[in-house]
């Protein structure tokens, strides 16, 4: 009886079958990473180079998901048609998500340095056969395992995680919809800061307007100084009055003519009628040039 017991329990736990145990331990990454750990997914590491010496490329790499208190229960499916489905997590406690091929996990694959765990929104109560990866209906804790399967059922497991614990959402009944009310000292403190505001927006206001109005007002001071400013032509004196001829008197009225000696009268030029100031050259004034000629004459004979 006792034998059959430790037959029964290395059954459960693959050793009868040849199922190798890996020492490798799936682990939440330890660097801050946005969404880590949210109220319905978490993430995990993954697991490169860990199943290259036990599965062929034919295989498939599982992540098996149960609650932390149900783990040791979980039993290996022998085949992928006894895989426990998403759907059954709130009874059967467990499920296995993830399919993976065994090449995806190799040392030569670039893939993405994490796996997201409840991350697909949308397949959960489709009733398809192909697994889900749905949100996590609780913080948990939960556990997980990786599972190498082959045609004829599974060849190779990981150790079981460290509990892990998702965030717990706010309840909405832990909400106070009433605002927080300040102090007597917040209100005063704000009501100067204000007031302070609006002297120095003011005096901002006040000293640009009068920098304004003195640029005007020195602008109209300037143009009406223009306009006021007089123009004055060229000031041309008067011409001074000619010495007379020898023998030459002015008439007694302007409309008489000149009086030159014995050589008769001669009549001013209309131009210098009336003008009271006389300006006759010399050289052209008739009498000059016939008491020139009168004085020559003699000389001549």
């Amino acid at each position: 009886m006792e034998l059959l017991r430790v037959l029964l329990a290395l059954a459960g736990t693959g050793a009868a079958t040849g199922l190798a145990l890996l020492p490798y331990v799936p682990r939440v990454p330890p660097a801050a990473l946005p969404g880590k750990l949210t109220a319905t997914t978490f993430a995990l590491e993954r697991p490169c180079c860990v199943f290259d010496r036990h599965a062929n490329a034919s295989d498939t790499v599982w992540l098996a998901v149960a609650f932390a208190n149900a783990s040791a229960a979980f039993r290996n499916p022998p085949s992928r048609a006894d895989v426990p489905p998403y759907e059954q997590l709130p009874t059967a406690h467990s499920y296995m998500t993830l399919e993976t091929a065994a090449a995806a996990y190799a040392c030569s694959a670039s893939s993405p340095a994490v796996l997201r765990v409840g991350g697909d929104t949308v397949c959960g109560g489709q009733g398809g056969r192909d697994p889900c990866n749905g949100p996590l209906p609780s913080p948990g804790p939960y556990r997980v395992k990786f599972l190498v399967m082959g045609c004829h059922g599974p060849k190779a497991e990981t150790r079981w995680s460290d509990p892990i614990l998702l965030r717990r959402a706010g309840s909405p009944s832990t909400i106070d919809p009433a605002p927080v009310r300040h102090g007597s000292d917040v209100v005063v403190i704000a009501s100067i800061l204000a007031s302070l505001g609006a002297v120095l927006a003011a005096a901002v206001l006040c000293a640009t307007g009068a920098e304004a109005w003195g640029s005007l007002c020195h602008q109209d001071s300037g143009t009406s100084t223009f306009a006021r400013r007089s123009y004055r032509t060229h000031h041309i004196p008067p011409a001074l009055p000619q010495p007379l001829p020898p023998g030459c008197r002015p008439p007694p009225s302007a409309t008489q003519g000149w009086s030159c000696g014995g050589w008769g009268h001669w009549d001013p030029p209309k131009t210098t009628r009336g003008l009271g100031l006389m300006a006759l050259s010399a050289v052209a004034h008739p009498c000059h040039e016939r008491g020139s000629s009168q004085h020559a004459s003699p000389a001549g004979a």
